[in-house]
Order: C-alpha cells, then structure tokens, then sequence
C-alpha cells in the first residue's frame, strides 16, 4: 500500500461511514440520528469531518433533508461494500471461534450446480466438517469475473473456446446439451437432431449470458438463421415447465434433465453438434497459491473429474 493510500485509510472513520449510509437511506440527518441513537449535531460533524476527509462535498443539504452529490453516490456504494465485508469478516470469525477450521468461497453456473455440486461438496463436507463452503450460482462470465477480481477463490464454468482470461483452468466434469421437446412434438421420435433444424421452432432459453444461450446464438449465426428466442427464464425447471406447456422447446444438459425427470411430458434428443458436448471447468487465479482449505476442495473435485474426451482437449 503506497503512503497516500495509507493516509486515506487512516482518515476513513467506520463509525462514520456507518452514519453516512444511515443518513443516505433516510435521507435526513434527524432521523438517522433517532435510528443510530446518536445526537444529530454529532452526526453532522462526523458527516462533515468526513467530507473533509475525502476533501469534496458528499451531501446537498436543504430544508426537507439530504440529497447525494455525484461524490457521495460514488462513496455510498463504496461505504456499503466495505461494510458488507466487514460483516462477512465478522461471520466468518465468529465461526471459527465454533470451531470452523476454513471457507471456500466458490462460484458455479447452473449447470455444475444442478448436475454435479450436491455429491461432490456433500461427499467433501462429509470428510472435512470444519471447513465452510460458501457457494453462488452465477452465469459463467461472471463466475470468470468473480474468480479474476478476487470475490471467489475457485468457480466452475464453461469457457469459451479461445478465451483468454488470464485464470489457470483444470477439466471437472463433461455434460451433452440435449433437445428437450414435448413428447408429441415432431422431432420427440428422432434419435438425434442437428440444431440447425431447431432453428426452425421457438426457443425457451435461460439468461442472455448464460453459456447455453452464448452457444445457441453463435451457432445461428454461423448458420445464418435468426434465433427465435421468445422466452427467457432462470432455472432448467422453469424451462422444462415452458416447454412441456407448448411454449417452445430447449436445451438442456443431458445429466440436469434426468435429474429433473417428471417435471412433464417431455422427451430429451441428443443434438449432434459438436459443440453440444462441453466440458465444465475448474478456475483460479493460481491454484498453487490457494488457500489450504480451496486447494483440498480443488483436490476433491479434481477426483471428480472423468477422462476428457479428445474433442474437448481443445477447449480452455
């Protein structure tokens, strides 16, 4: 830490980065002082002394309350992550003191997390009790992100083919997109299907930055046919429930949909694209600098991970 920032931390008070937010969600210093049980007029010094620290104005004051300057919507929303981790810091420490031993914090897409997340982290919990994972279910670039800027230590993904992310990656797990269709939909009876002809029939996708959606609508591009994709949802259920209600048809990792079987009348078609054919992946900044804890759940899952077929040893 250069000397300046270090003189910028010291003159940052907690307490009043804590009246601050206060203020800021009332929008009156009267009233955050009722909330805090503090005297208003030390409530407006602390905001002033801070205002001096950051030397810029941080609030409008006028005769109905506060309003943020550009500077103080910019400190707000930096006051409340440093609090947000302050108390994530608590939670963790307080654990430790019951007898936690480590966390893991971890971020997954859908579909390690519906497929492959419940036995694998249930058979890790089983060996190590005292070790805490602490796992989000994001899209896969946001996973990416999310590993690159230090927020999770592992995440599990897809990567896209050429990425260049700068995250050291290692092979989890390998899953086959499907056809998910009603039973009585023409192409139900197919052993297999090429996604051009899906193209032809109204999609049900998942978020627009999801992997299968990513995928989907590069390879309509490739084939020159727009991608009718009218509805999006969040979760593989809500897609199977849409589907089997004749709102379309999808795709559906091929392991999820077995584990989801009953949710209709629905019947799963291998697509044959190559691309159909993923490979879910392990990253990190560095593995070997991992904390003790991520690298035996680094470990554990690695055990997970089945022989790569060649077609996907291309793939980051």
């Amino acid at each position: 830490m250069r000397n300046s920032e270090r003189s910028f931390a010291r003159r940052i008070d907690l307490t009043s980065l804590q009246l601050f937010v206060a203020v800021c969600e009332l929008g009156s210093i009267g009233r955050a002082a009722e909330r805090e049980y503090i005297a208003a007029s030390a409530v407006s010094k602390r905001l002033s002394d801070l205002e001096a620290a950051v030397d810029t104005a941080l609030l409008y004051r006028h005769s109905r309350g506060v309003t943020l300057t550009p500077a103080g919507e910019s400190l707000l929303h930096h006051a409340r992550n440093v609090l947000y981790g302050l108390e994530r810091m608590q939670g963790e420490l307080s654990e430790y003191a019951e007898g936690v031993r480590g966390h893991v914090r971890m971020h997954a897409n859908i579909s390690a997390i519906v497929q492959f997340l419940p036995e694998d982290l249930g058979a890790f919990a089983k060996e190590h009790s005292q070790i805490k994972i602490d796992l989000q279910e994001h899209l896969s670039p946001d996973v990416i992100s999310a590993v690159a800027e230090g927020t999770a230590d592992i995440g599990i993904c897809s990567l896209a083919s050429g990425s260049d992310n700068g995250l050291q990656s290692r092979p989890y797990r390998n899953d086959r997109l499907v056809l998910v269709c009603p039973d009585h939909h023409p192409l139900a009876e197919r052993e297999n299907v090429d996604f051009d002809e899906v193209l032809d029939w109204d999609v049900v996708g998942l978020h627009g930055g999801s992997s299968i959606s990513l995928a989907m609508r590069g390879a309509a591009a490739r084939a020159g046919q727009p991608l009718h994709q009218r509805i999006q949802v969040t979760s593989l259920d809500a897609m199977c429930r849409m589907i089997d209600n004749g709102l379309g048809v999808g795709l559906i990792p091929d392991r999820a949909f077995e584990l989801m079987h009953g949710v209709g009348q629905l019947r799963a078609v291998p697509l044959t694209d190559a691309w159909a054919q993923r490979m879910l992946s392990l990253v990190a900044r560095d593995f070997d600098t991992l904390p003790v804890t991520a690298r035996l759940l680094v470990e554990h899952l690695s055990r997970s991970a089945p022989q790569v077929p060649q077609a996907l040893q291309a793939t980051p």
